[in-house]
């Protein structure tokens, strides 16, 4: 099997949990990754650089634009909703498609989602705060304090944990164990959780720190 550097497009459907071969208890994600197929393959000599180029996600025609529709035609694929790209070139060409077989029981991969929106959250919930007394008369329940306003700094400082929109965030989870692959349904089992809604967009590559 391949043990090339890879990245798959995939949707996470949601969390479950297996038995191992001791009887243990183990929690999953479940990602429907791929199929992928590769729509361009980049070089130095034509792009300045050199990638694969992978699409996912059948998609009606008439939902994409027309440039977009005219770049998978020329690599001779069907109308696909995302694309996206990774740095291995070697072994690939325009037209070879990615499945979860590239991943085996055992390998570690990193998985890239988009955390949770939660709208616009004060400083207890967004930043994990104490807030303040909870009894009555305090004034200062859930508030952030001050901020430092006056004289000195004269204004509020970069990085400052205040109130504002939490959530919708890319985040990386790396170093996680493959737990199964089912090829025919396109299935792999991660070990563990990662952030993303069910049904949400996620990447699964070739763990970089393993």
């Amino acid at each position: 099997m391949s043990k090339q550097k890879i990245i798959l497009l995939g949707k996470k459907l949601g969390m479950t949990q297996v038995y191992d071969n001791a009887g243990r208890l183990i929690p999953v994600t479940v990602v429907q990754a791929g199929p992928c197929p590769v729509t361009q393959v980049r070089t130095t000599e034509n792009d300045g650089y050199q990638a694969v180029q992978i699409a996912f996600k059948a998609q009606k025609p008439e939902r994409l634009t027309k440039p977009a529709l005219k770049h998978l035609e020329k690599a001779g694929v069907e109308a696909h909703a995302y694309l996206t790209e990774f740095r291995t070139i070697e072994g690939f060409q325009s037209g070879d498609v990615l499945t979860v077989g590239r991943f085996a029981k055992g390998d570690l991969v990193d998985v890239i989602g988009t955390t949770k929106g939660r709208g616009f959250q004060g400083v207890m919930k967004r930043w994990g705060f104490h807030g303040g007394p909870a009894s009555h008369g305090s004034m200062f329940h859930r508030r952030g304090g001050s901020y430092g306003c006056r004289q000195e700094p004269g204004e509020i400082r970069k990085n400052r944990k205040m109130p504002g929109h939490m959530g919708c965030e890319s985040r990386t989870v790396q170093n996680l164990e493959v737990i199964d692959v089912l090829e025919a349904e396109n299935l792999i089992l991660i070990k563990g959780s990662f952030p993303g809604f069910k049904g949400g967009l996620v990447y699964v590559r070739s763990a970089k720190k393993a």
